[in-house]
């Protein structure tokens, strides 16, 4: 696991901003549903690049389609490509954006990334907006765990054993950033899908 606070200037954060904004204008923010129990998430997402990642009554998958719109997802804007080439150092690219919207009460319950065929790719995690709680565990469920704060701009990539450690969201810190003038945080998560 490799924290890189402040990896985004003031100036890159709202310029990433208007990239990922203007993603949501094609796909806009949808309430995805848990599995089984259809209850919703506190978090709003949507996604760019091939692969777009679902979860619904159904379960978790991914989708080459918005599930509202039905349109093909967005590409993954290039200065979003060009964060996972210099962190990663890996020549190929990411699939899946996510993409999250946490106002300020969402939170994101301990959970792994494992819907992957990749399963040894790392997984990137860029920062916008309001301050974020974030708890990471380790590799089963019971595994102890710590908390840190990312601030807006501040990068995350896990790879090696910590791609596969339990992480959430425990809460936002209203007001702790003035770049979303809505407040709240964006969280992007890069992960490639298929193996490369």
């Amino acid at each position: 696991m490799r924290l890189l606070p402040g990896y985004l200037s003031s100036d890159q954060q709202r310029s990433l901003l208007a990239e990922i904004r203007a993603v949501l204008v094609q796909a806009p923010l949808y309430n995805p549903a848990m599995p089984r129990s259809g209850s919703p998430y506190s978090v709003r997402m949507s996604n760019c690049g091939s692969h777009g990642w679902l979860s619904d009554q159904t379960g978790y998958r991914y989708s080459p389609d918005h599930p509202v719109t039905g349109a093909p997802w967005p590409a993954i804007p290039r200065p979003v490509l060009d964060l996972w080439h210099e962190t990663t150092g890996l020549a190929y690219a990411p699939q899946a954006c996510l993409i999250n919207y946490y106002g300020a009460s969402a939170k994101l319950g301990l959970h792994r990334d494992q819907d992957e065929e990749a399963k040894d790719a790392p997984i990137l995690s860029i920062s916008l907006g309001d301050t974020a709680v974030f708890r990471l565990g380790g590799p089963e469920r019971k595994s102890p765990t710590k908390s840190l704060r990312l601030g807006s701009g501040d990068l995350l990539v896990l790879s090696g054993p910590s791609r596969h450690w339990f992480h959430g969201v425990d809460r936002i810190l209203p007001g702790t950033s003035q770049l979303l003038p809505e407040g709240g945080r964006f969280n992007l998560t890069l992960r490639r899908v298929t193996t490369p």
